[in-house]
């Protein structure tokens, strides 16, 4: 590939961001592959569907070498990335949600190996049922460690709204979980 140099502490080389910047598919592919497993995982998470988040790290990628001039170097280049991505995943499924399609949920496996995958399996189906003003706002918070004021201003909803779809969505996990886990 091309001869950035990616440190390993996941720091990228200063002139990533420029050769992006400037069209270079390899520094794209570079920055794939430094940030890509972590954010298709968020995606996954915000729109509970593999389908969907791959059409979302997707259309990240697709515009970041006309967007990341946005970036500036202000803070890490990851957490802009997620940020990015969020808006992207609640883009479509608000997008979704005015066309009313109805989403497929993945099958059940037919055999299960152990109950740490069994109670993660469950956890992931019940999360991924959450509507999804509450699951975007506890993937933010819990999974991703946004805090209320971070997850307001990317959602355009005040800190307090923030706090109250989380302790709803917690509520409706555990009722959703009990007696599973």
């Amino acid at each position: 590939m091309g001869g950035t140099a990616i440190s390993s502490d996941s720091r990228v080389h200063p002139d990533l961001v420029g050769r992006v910047a400037s069209g270079d598919a390899d520094a794209l592919a570079d920055l794939y592959r430094l940030h890509g497993t972590v954010l298709f995982r968020l995606a996954r998470r915000l729109t509970a569907s593999m389908e969907d988040a791959e059409d979302v790290l997707h259309d990240l990628f697709v515009g970041l070498p006309e967007s990341i001039h946005k970036y500036a170097g202000r803070g890490s280049l990851i957490g802009w990335l997620k940020r990015v991505l969020a808006r992207l995943a609640l883009m479509r499924l608000r997008a979704e949600r005015r066309r009313r399609e109805v989403q497929l949920h993945e099958g059940i496996p037919e055999t299960r190996v152990r109950a740490a995958d069994d109670a993660r399996w469950d956890l992931e189906r019940a999360i991924a049922t959450l509507p999804d003003d509450l699951r975007t706002v506890l993937v933010l918070r819990q999974t991703e460690a946004y805090s209320h004021d971070e997850i307001a201003s990317l959602l355009g909803i005040t800190p307090g709204a923030s706090r109250v779809r989380l302790s709803r969505a917690v509520k409706l996990l555990s009722t959703a979980l009990r007696g599973r886990i």
